[in-house]
């Protein structure tokens, strides 16, 4: 089994966000965006953001 630190974070302490309590994928930690959290919408909100916009549009008219 592996583990994963972020180094970031000292003491449960998030060094990068103004010393907040370290949780995981909150507004500016560097693994918002990047991956899904289960049971959680509002962290999520971000990638799900991304993946829209790097999703092809769909459009009624076809190509010229």
């Amino acid at each position: 089994m592996a583990s994963w630190g972020c180094p970031h974070e000292i003491n449960g302490i998030c060094t990068k966000i103004n010393d907040l309590n370290c949780d995981p994928g909150m507004k500016g930690c560097v693994l918002a965006g990047r991956y899904f959290f289960l049971g959680s919408d509002d962290k999520n909100e971000r990638l799900r953001e991304k993946q829209d916009r790097s999703a092809p549009e769909n459009d009624d008219e076809p190509p010229a």
